[in-house]
């Protein structure tokens, strides 16, 4: 007999993932490619010119709704330390936030494990707020630092530019400081701006798989939610509902069995 026969699927959700929906928030940064070239412009560089490839520097990471921050860097940790931490991280959360992230963090993240050795984490959802931002909303730029300003959550931190990798890379401790403040002040308005987005994401994980919770809003898992009338697709209706908290729409789990029984839903 199987471990879990004979619970109610509730109770084998519980089970695999102890009733919590691990949600991460991901930000890393990298060192540029180093080359040799005879001009300034219109350049283009063979890889026998490069002196040293681009390489993930730092990560800051946070578990969605904890306080702390978490920072890892070549200088904090070394390289090998820094790379496996953001493995176990990645390793052990069900969805990721990030920005842009899944063209450029998760694919940088990625060589670096290969490069180890580590093979790949657990697999996860991606939630990239870049996505979101292009094909949701119109904004006049869809760089964070310009959204978080717009949303009135936040902005980047300042700093000297380039100049700030170059001293990084020379291992500046100073330089290191300011660098670490920059990363983690990445991850609040990257925080910040997904709870401005939630409830207009539309592939969000439904967080009741991993909680148990399947009545409770499928973005937040909130059991303040309100009846909003129907949902229909090809194939029927649903119960539709719309939670006090996040303002995310759901529907109910089971098809109305009776179409022809429906009647104005009250407001």
């Amino acid at each position: 007999m199987l471990r879990n026969e004979g619970k109610r699927q509730s109770e084998v959700i519980s089970d695999l993932d102890d009733g919590e929906f691990k949600l991460l928030v991901l930000d890393i940064e990298t060192a540029p490619n180093l080359a040799n070239v005879w001009g300034m412009w219109d350049q283009n560089i063979a890889p026998i010119q490069v002196e040293q490839w681009s390489s993930v520097i730092c990560f800051a990471a946070k578990w969605y709704g904890k306080r702390k921050v978490y920072f890892h860097s070549d200088h904090h940790d070394g390289h090998d330390e820094m790379i496996r931490a953001a493995w176990s991280m990645l390793d052990e959360c069900h969805a990721v936030i990030h920005y842009n992230g899944k063209a450029f963090d998760i694919k940088h993240l990625n060589r670096e494990f290969l490069k180890l050795g580590l093979g790949p984490p657990s697999p996860f959802k991606d939630i990239d707020l870049l996505t979101v931002a292009r094909n949701r909303f119109k904004f006049p730029s869809n760089k964070l630092d310009a959204v978080s300003r717009e949303l009135g959550v936040g902005s980047k931190v300042k700093h000297e530019g380039f100049e700030l990798w170059r001293l990084c890379l020379a291992d500046d401790k100073a330089a290191w400081g300011r660098m670490k403040k920059y990363n983690v002040g990445d991850i609040k308005i990257t925080e910040a701006v997904y709870e401005q987005f939630r409830p207009w994401i539309k592939s969000h994980p439904h967080v009741g798989l991993w909680t148990g919770a399947s009545d409770n809003c499928r973005v937040c898992d909130s059991p303040r939610l309100t009846r909003r009338g129907y949902s229909r697709t090809n194939t029927g209706v649903y119960l539709r509902f719309k939670c006090k908290d996040c303002m995310a729409f759901s529907r109910s789990k089971n098809r109305l069995p009776d179409v022809g029984t429906i009647t104005r839903p009250e407001t």
